[in-house]
């Protein structure tokens, strides 16, 4: 059965899309610690991060990079942390999450954020892409 996020890539969830390569697809966290938190996957469905190919492996993080300079300026913050947890979803995902303390990465206090506000921010990070 494919995983939520293969149907999201694949269109049958609604997300609010940041960017989509050939390989890669980013899209926002529907239960962020913090706005602006996105979600990076590979299209291709890997359960466990470290099974992925290096060229997979490599290709994920450099998309993931790329997507840094948008996200923080589109929410002001010090840093986007990087987390690999890969429990909840079994398909490998990257989430970057804007930083001014610790706390913003805090996988147990989740935010509330309306659908506007999610799109607001998506299209924020999208403009300086």
């Amino acid at each position: 059965m494919a995983s939520i996020f293969t149907k999201i890539i694949n269109g049958e969830i609604p997300c609010h899309k940041i960017a989509e390569t050939k390989d890669f697809f980013a899209f926002l966290d529907v239960f962020p610690c913090a706005p602006g938190h996105t979600l990076v996957v590979p299209k291709k469905e890997v359960d466990y991060l470290f099974d992925l190919s290096d060229e997979l492996y490599t290709g994920l993080m450099a998309f993931a990079k790329s997507l840094e300079p948008a996200i923080r300026k589109a929410v002001p913050c010090k840093r986007v942390g990087v987390a690999v947890i890969g429990l909840e979803v079994p398909h490998a995902h990257v989430h970057l999450i804007p930083m001014n303390s610790m706390n913003d990465m805090n996988f147990n206090s989740k935010i509330k954020i309306s659908q506007e506000e999610l799109a607001e921010i998506a299209e924020k990070i999208k403009a300086g892409l």
